[in-house]
């Protein structure tokens, strides 16, 4: 509660909310705005194991209502993930951009805009064809070349559009604002996939007036919403783990030695990448469905085309004979994971430049040499660290997964863990970054 009052008495917290609110606004506004020339068919997203599910699920319902923000962030997120892998050693201009200090983040974020621009076209097309050609879920009034194009104007202006806000979000409100977007979308959809839980456990059974099928249906809802607290406190419990490394330094002397060594500590999180794994994984999945769709223009698509989109669809078995079928989707979908949750921890977590920085300035781990060995001992605790947190992510995101392909739960309700996943670590984070501000602003005002 002493937080919650703390917002209203710091005017620079407010109003970082209510500026990351006002835009929060606009997104929903623009999400609802259909894209001219186009009728959307809603009931193709009833079935949640499409390949465009998880697309309309990060985008809050804009792909389902084909709108301007239909693409959402997902151009921007998969250029990010090019540049950031062909700037570690492969293509040396972005090499040395990155070496460039604040003119070279810069330059490089230009460089992403650029191919986000690219890629959004490329996705809008891609979109546009799969939609159309399934018969179900678009219709275009034009469907000659001017027509395509215009509609994927609109689609990469939509997409930049939401870009150029979640820099404002980051620049003058609250958390990073790629990431509070996708979130902001999850949220407007959880409370029509609650409303569907309850029409799933309780619709039939009340209609009937069975009190035996009403018992069990008020049972499987209750599960069904423990299992999502169950989801936050876990996650919640893995993004707030940390390993503490003690610290000591050089120059402190023998007198206060003892103290510094026990407040000094160098702390490596369990999930040191937090969501960013979840996110880019799922714009991975989604991308081999969009590219296939933009060499398949028959009516029917090919049977090799639907073994493809099978194996990346995370939230279904793959069918390879009548009576066999296997877990492509979520096997590749828990590899991504863990690959970006080790990418993502070295990008946040440098062992080579931490043990620089200590040398440097005479600080050092207690009990392990400077130089070498330090930039060792960090390096091996942060891979055990990404382990742990990478194994407790597929968890999470897998689990309603195998639930639904058990028959335990409706395929349409296992998009919860991948949701719950991305709104508790947004909000965290968003937790973390009011407490610094919050904790500036005492201090702050303590010196004066």
């Amino acid at each position: 509660m002493k937080k919650v009052a703390a917002f209203f008495h710091n005017k620079e917290v407010l109003n970082r909310i209510l500026f990351t609110l006002a835009i929060f606004f606009v997104f929903r506004i623009g999400s609802a705005i259909v894209v001219p020339g186009v009728t959307p068919d809603e009931s193709f997203f009833a079935d949640t194991t499409n390949a465009f599910s998880l697309l309309n699920m990060m985008g809050g319902g804009a792909l389902q209502n084909f709108s301007l923000f239909a693409l959402g962030v997902s151009p921007y997120i998969t250029s990010s993930i090019i540049i950031q892998l062909l700037s570690m050693d492969v293509l040396p201009a972005l090499t040395q951009m990155t070496k460039e200090g604040e003119s070279g983040r810069k330059r490089l974020n230009v460089v992403t805009r650029i191919l986000s621009v690219v890629l959004a076209a490329v996705q809008a097309y891609g979109i546009i064809v799969a939609l159309s050609n399934s018969g179900e879920g678009i219709s275009l009034d034009d469907d000659t070349a001017w027509g395509y194009t215009k509609v994927i104007i609109f689609l990469v202006a939509g997409s930049m559009m939401l870009n150029w806000l979640g820099d404002q979000i980051t620049d003058k409100g609250i958390g990073n604002g790629i990431s509070m977007l996708i979130f902001a979308g999850i949220i407007s959809s959880l409370p029509s996939q609650i409303t569907g839980a309850f029409e799933s456990f309780l619709g039939d059974s009340i209609a009937s007036g069975t009190p035996d099928l009403i018992l069990q249906g008020s049972v499987q809802i209750a599960l069904y919403l423990l299992a999502f607290l169950a989801i936050i406190v876990f996650v919640t419990f893995i993004e707030r783990s940390v390993r503490k490394l003690p610290v000591s330094h050089s120059n402190t002397s023998a007198s206060n030695e003892l103290a510094s060594q026990q407040s000094s500590f160098l702390p490596i999180k369990v999930n040191a990448s937090s969501v960013m794994p979840v996110i880019f994984a799922s714009s991975i999945m989604v991308a081999p469905s969009i590219i296939i769709s933009l060499f398949n223009t028959a009516e029917t698509t090919p049977h090799w085309m639907e073994i493809v989109m099978d194996v990346f669809n995370y939230q279904a078995m793959t069918p390879l004979t009548d009576s066999f079928s296997f877990p492509f989707g979520p096997i590749i979908y828990a590899i991504l994971i863990i690959l970006f949750s080790y990418f993502y921890a070295q990008l946040q977590i440098n062992p080579e430049r931490i043990a620089e920085n200590f040398q440097t300035s005479g600080t050092y781990i207690t009990g392990i040499k400077p130089g070498v060995e330090t930039e060792h001992y960090i390096s091996k605790t942060l891979s055990r660290m990404t382990f742990m947190g990478s194994m407790a992510l597929c968890f999470i995101a897998l689990l309603p997964v195998i639930l639904s392909m058990s028959g335990a739960v409706d395929a349409s309700l296992s998009l919860g863990g991948t949701g719950l996943i991305i709104v508790v670590g947004v909000a965290l984070e968003v937790s973390n970054q009011i407490a610094g501000i919050l904790a500036g602003h005492g201090y702050a005002e303590s010196e004066l």
